[in-house]
């Protein structure tokens, strides 16, 4: 027998030992909403660009208030020496030589609010990633509700097309001894040939959503996810208060917060722009070399003149409205933040009404329903579609619980992506 040798099989051993983490986080993926969250955070592309330009704004924040660069210009004066030599360029040949090293300074206070206006402009950029990233973890759990929704849905109805492939061989024994027609033979057959189109439509919906989970997970649209198993818990009435939840929103909110920053910074730009009423000054240092010495030093002063006052009045007038808008924007963001919070509030208190109306009242008298129904059919006092009507209640209440539960899950999504985080 061939001995495996050491350095293949430590190789082996490595590879398993690192691989096999990643290979269980894949294997893992789809059976709660978590795990897939948990693998988009590090991976969406979208919320990495946003993160990106987050990171992009931040470092504009030390340029804004640097100083410009200073600028260094050489003047070679009288390069013929009066006619006495052919034109040259060397320094020490000249007439004279001039060195000018000048640094432009702004008014008083105007690089602090380029700086300040820079620094908000980047906790905008943190605001508007925080936001996608809560519009990506929203979608995540939507899809996945639905995913939820339609692999139940198709259990059941496999549930249901077993128990009508029973209630055909019921037809079909009461058929032959002659108690029943041969037409509860035939809508039974019908009935399990409308259940099979149906799960055919669930399937193509079931690709349809493992795909939209697969492009936010940055995963191959044909990748494998694991069935979903559980919903997540809904919290307790008492965390959903809408007075607590709106003041959160309104603090942690990741678009009122970049709203909120746009403000700041408008303010700012504001300030900034009054500032440019005073000029700005341009200093500069001058030595003149006369042959091969330096023997005079000229020192400079230079600064604008702001007479052009229609346009700065202009300006004045635009960071004005502006700033006006910024506001007023953050004011529609807030109305529209508070209503949709309402909504999806009154939305999961129906949700989990119906849920409860359906568990402990429809569904039992359903089932009771068919049951006495499946009783009277086998005894000759029902005919076939009061049966057919009465699986379908069952069908329809167990459909309807199954939606108010990913109804609640679906609001609740929406509620903590208005509020930024989970609840």
């Amino acid at each position: 027998m061939r001995r495996l040798r050491p350095l293949p099989i430590l190789i082996l051993a490595l590879a398993t030992a690192f691989g096999s983490p990643v290979l269980a986080q894949d294997a893992a993926l789809g059976a709660n909403v978590d795990s897939l969250i948990n693998y988009a955070k590090t991976r969406n592309p979208e919320y990495a660009a946003m993160q990106a330009e987050a990171e992009a704004s931040g470092e504009r924040v030390t340029p804004a208030g640097a100083l410009p660069d200073p600028k260094f210009r050489t003047e070679l004066r009288d390069i013929t020496r009066m006619g006495e030599q052919s034109a040259t360029l060397a320094p020490n040949r000249v007439g004279s030589t001039r060195y000018l090293l000048m640094q432009d300074i702004p008014w008083f206070g105007k690089r602090d609010l380029k700086r300040e206006i820079a620094e908000l402009e980047a906790d905008g950029a943190k605001g508007r990633a925080l936001g996608t990233w809560a519009d990506v973890a929203g979608r995540i759990k939507v899809n996945f509700a639905q995913l939820y929704f339609v692999h139940r849905n198709e259990q059941l109805t496999r549930e249901i097309l077993d128990l009508m492939t029973r209630l055909e061989k019921v037809a079909q024994v009461r058929y032959s001894g002659g108690l029943a027609a041969q037409q509860d033979v035939i809508r039974a057959q019908v009935e399990q040939t409308n259940m099979r189109n149906e799960l055919i439509a669930l399937e193509t919906e079931q690709h349809h959503l493992h795909a939209r989970l697969n492009a936010l997970l940055a995963r191959p649209s044909n990748a494998p996810l694991q069935e979903p198993a559980q919903l997540r818990k809904l919290p307790t009435p008492v965390a959903l208060d809408y007075a607590t939840l709106e003041e959160r929103v309104r603090t942690r909110n990741p678009q009122l917060f970049a709203d909120e920053s746009k403000i700041k910074a408008a303010e700012k730009s504001r300030d900034l722009t009054y500032k440019n009423r005073y000029p700005d000054f341009t200093l500069g240092v001058s030595p003149i070399q006369y042959q091969s010495a330096i023997k005079e030093w000229e020192l400079m002063v230079e600064l604008n003149i702001p007479l052009q006052q229609s346009s700065r009045r202009a300006q004045e007038r635009e960071s004005e409205s502006m700033l006006n808008a910024a506001r007023s924007r953050k004011e529609a963001t807030t109305n529209q933040v508070s209503a949709e919070l309402a909504e999806a509030l009154a939305g999961i208190e129906a949700a989990r009404r119906t849920e409860n109306l359906l568990a402990n009242s429809l569904l039992p008298q359903a089932e009771l329903t068919f049951k006495a129904a499946l009783a009277g059919y086998e005894t000759g006092k029902v005919d076939f579609a009061t049966l057919l009507d009465a699986q379908r209640q069952i069908r329809q209440a167990r459909q309807n619980q199954l939606k108010a539960q990913v109804d609640a899950q679906m609001r609740l999504a929406e509620i903590e992506r208005l509020l930024g985080e989970d609840l």
